[in-house]
């Protein structure tokens, strides 16, 4: 049986990862493969259920700690019930955001501290890393200007640029320091330049498989 391969699609609000990822998901599966499509945090009826508690506004304002540890919950349930199953069959599974984007959102946006992160990820996730990182870097502002086209912004897109900037450096930092893992593509070009870059990463993807 082949391996299993966890891709996961990072990069802020408006960078075209659900588009993008239903690509490459059409590109695999041409390849033969067998492809999960699922999201962060979510992937379970569970776990989207806290994606609610987490993306709607409110009233209450949540704490950061709060905030983090309901990522790591949705992401504890998501790992048990879809993405291990779909890596141990030998899957690709196609992951619009997963923990890099905690890195970013909760540690970069809001400040927490790494190690605290990095303490929650071992916890949770154990050795368990994303194979590739495909990361969808574009201006904030252009990034912002998409989402407010889609309409109403969720609790995380009414942040003001401050917040967003320190998201963005906090990916590309990521990046820089792995690039082994990490494939960044400028998300700010056509989405047809855009979908090409993903054309010419698919030899990448499928070479795993072919010395399993």
């Amino acid at each position: 049986m082949n391996k299993g391969l966890l891709v996961t699609l990072e990069g802020p609000e408006g960078a075209g990862k659900s588009t993008n990822r239903e690509y490459l998901a059409r590109s695999l599966r041409a390849a033969g493969r067998d492809v999960v499509l699922t999201r962060g945090p979510g992937g379970t009826p569970l776990a989207e259920q806290i994606r609610h508690l987490l993306l709607a506004p409110a009233a209450e304002p949540m704490a950061s700690d709060t905030e983090l540890l309901l990522m790591f919950a949705a992401r504890a349930q998501h790992l048990a019930q879809v993405i291990r199953p779909a890596l141990a069959r030998g899957a690709i599974v196609l992951c619009d955001r997963f923990t890099d984007a905690t890195y970013a959102y909760q540690g970069g946006g809001r400040g927490l501290p790494e190690e605290r992160i990095a303490c929650l990820e071992h916890f949770v996730q154990g050795s368990l890393r994303p194979d590739w990182v495909l990361l969808f870097d574009l201006p904030v502002d252009t990034g912002l200007a998409r989402a407010a086209a889609r309409g109403r912004l969720d609790r995380f897109e009414q942040e003001g640029l401050a917040f967003f900037e320190a998201v963005r450096q906090t990916y590309l930092q990521r990046a820089a320091r792995a690039p082994e893992r990490y494939r960044i593509l400028d998300a700010a070009r056509p989405l047809p330049e855009v979908q090409a870059a993903l054309d010419a990463l698919l030899p990448q993807l499928l070479e795993p498989a072919a010395h399993d």
